[in-house]
């Protein structure tokens, strides 16, 4: 499982990376920033239950996860 950033959905509110530090991060401006292979940032089992919260507390839906 991976999670995918819809880019033209954020506005940079900064609340995935602050459920998701391990993954993720913010620019200066909220924006989030994927840590480590951007490409293809794997979740991990003992991850998956913060992504998945990450991902419904995104007030645009920016986020999801994808198998």
């Amino acid at each position: 499982m991976r999670i995918h950033v819809d880019w033209t959905r954020c506005d940079g509110h900064g609340a995935c990376a602050e459920l998701l530090p391990e993954l993720l991060t913010t620019d200066d401006w909220g924006f989030p920033l994927v840590t480590g292979d951007e490409r293809d940032p794997q979740v991990t089992v003992s991850l998956a239950g913060h992504a998945r919260r990450a991902v419904k507390a995104c007030p645009l839906q920016a986020l999801r996860l994808v198998d």
